[in-house]
This record gives C-alpha cells, sequence and structure tokens, in this order.
C-alpha cells in the first residue's frame, strides 16, 4: 500500500528532519507551513531527491478552513494519507501566569490543541475503516512541558500539551477498532528554532545541566520515535508516548 505522511509544520526542526526520515523509507510527503514558504520549497526539492512524491501547503492548523483544505491537497496531489505527525504549535515569550492574558492564551490553544485535533479529524475521515479507509497511523508532537508545567517560563503552552496528551489517549481508544493507532512523543529541550520563539535563544545551554544525559536532543532524534510509532515495528502500540527528553 502507497504510503502518505502528512507533517503539519514541517519546514524547520522536528518537521523537517521526521519529513526527511520518513522519505527515505519511502512515504511520499506533504508538510504544511505557515510562514518560511522558500524554506519549505527547499526542503521539498530535497525530499523529490529521494525519489518520493512530495509538495509543501501553506495552511494555519488554528483555521479549520486552511486545515480542510490541506487535507483535500493531499487528497488531489498524492491520495489518501497513511499516516500524520502533529508538529505544529506555537511558544509565545516566557512570562509568569500572572502576566498572561486571554488573548495569549487562547493563541496558544487555537494552534495546539484546536489544529491538532482539528487534523484529527480529517485524518479519520480518512483512514477509519468505518469510513472505508485501510486505517493508518497518528503520532501527535507533545513536550515534556506536559509532565514539568514549565513552571517561571511557559505554563500555558505545558498546559496545551497537557491536553494533546489527553487527546491522544482518548483518540487512541476510540479509533482501535477502526484500524487506526494514534501515540505521542515528547520531547524535551531539542536543538530548533523554537527556544527563540520563546524568548532565549540559549535556553539549552542554561537547562542542559539539570538533564540526565547532560546535553539537548537533536531534532534527528525525535524523528526516528516518531517513524518508529508510525511503522509496522509498532504495530500493537497505541495511546502510548515516548519521552524524548534526555531523561528529565
Amino acid at each position: 500500500m502507497k504510503k502518505v505522511a502528512i507533517i503539519t509544520g514541517g519546514s524547520r526542526g522536528i518537521g523537517a528532519a521526521t519529513a526527511r526520515l520518513l522519505a527515505s523509507r519511502g512515504y511520499d510527503i506533504c508538510i504544511s507551513y505557515r510562514q518560511r514558504a522558500e524554506t519549505a520549497e527547499a526542503l521539498i526539492e530535497e525530499l523529490r531527491s529521494l525519489d518520493v512524491e512530495a509538495i509543501a501547503v501553506c495552511a494555519d492548523i488554528s483555521a479549520e478552513a486552511d486545515v480542510v483544505r490541506l487535507f483535500r491537497e493531499v487528497d488531489n496531489r498524492l491520495g489518501p494519507p497513511t499516516a500524520l505527525v502533529n508538529n505544529a504549535g506555537i511558544l509565545l515569550p516566557q512570562t509568569l501566569a500572572e502576566n498572561m492574558t486571554a488573548e495569549r492564551i487562547n493563541k496558544i490553544l487555537h494552534t495546539n490543541v484546536t489544529g491538532t485535533l482539528l487534523c484529527c479529524r480529517e485524518a479519520i475521515k480518512r483512514m477509519s475503516t468505518s469510513h472505508g479507509g485501510n486505517g493508518g497511523a497518528i503520532v501527535n508532537v507533545s513536550s515534556g512541558a506536559a509532565r514539568t508545567g514549565s513552571p517561571n517560563e511557559y505554563i500555558d503552552y505545558a498546559a496545551s500539551k497537557g491536553a494533546v496528551d489527553s487527546m491522544t489517549i482518548g483518540l487512541a481508544r476510540e479509533l482501535a477498532s477502526d484500524g487506526i493507532r494514534v501515540n505521542g512523543v515528547r520531547p524535551g529541550p531539542i536543538h530548533t528554532e523554537m527556544h527563540a520563539d520563546g524568548g532565549e535563544p540559549d535556553r539549552i545551554e542554561r537547562v542542559k545541566t539539570n538533564i540526565p544525559l547532560g546535553r539537548g536532543g537533536q531534532p534527528e532524534e525525535v524523528a526516528a520515535a516518531i517513524a518508529w510509532l508510525l511503522g509496522n515495528e509498532a504495530s500493537f502500540t497505541t495511546g502510548s508516548f515516548i519521552d524524548v527528553t534526555g531523561g528529565s
């Protein structure tokens, strides 16, 4: 069966590393991106050199119409998806809870929670055996912050990832009889540009002494966990999480 993977937020960091790894394993790839069109197109050209089909679609997953359009593009250009990696998410500058506004909190929740669930909804319609699909696998990219709560930095982001964890468990149990496995990966401090979004580009240098392995992770290390959960090796795994946190 043709393998088609959708990776949201796929133009950089963990998403791009996952796209490269899955393409090397024969998946046709769709990445979504919100900005950075040139970066996305450069990655697509790289993926096509691996003899797979690859497309990039500009879509803001917090907008329902964009999510619907993203999946329709995949239908029309690649065929039905067999894998979904919910990687897109946002992080805003570090602040104490006492300084958070409803606007800030809702912005994070709209993307990280609502957007993730909307993408799952569209994948279910295509993968579910009860809808005539052939099954599939979903991996939600959560965060080690879901377990720690990220005090003094971004409790709102941590809360959104806690919701993603709950969503993952619920979907795994709801969709098991429809041939869809749903799992999560919780990255810890990973060397990506997201730390700059949080206002501290060198955050890993500050926190690495608290990581048992003594260093930050690489996007490729998270991608490997995602690929395993999507693959046949994980065929009896659903509702589970892999912590890629260096032991923290």
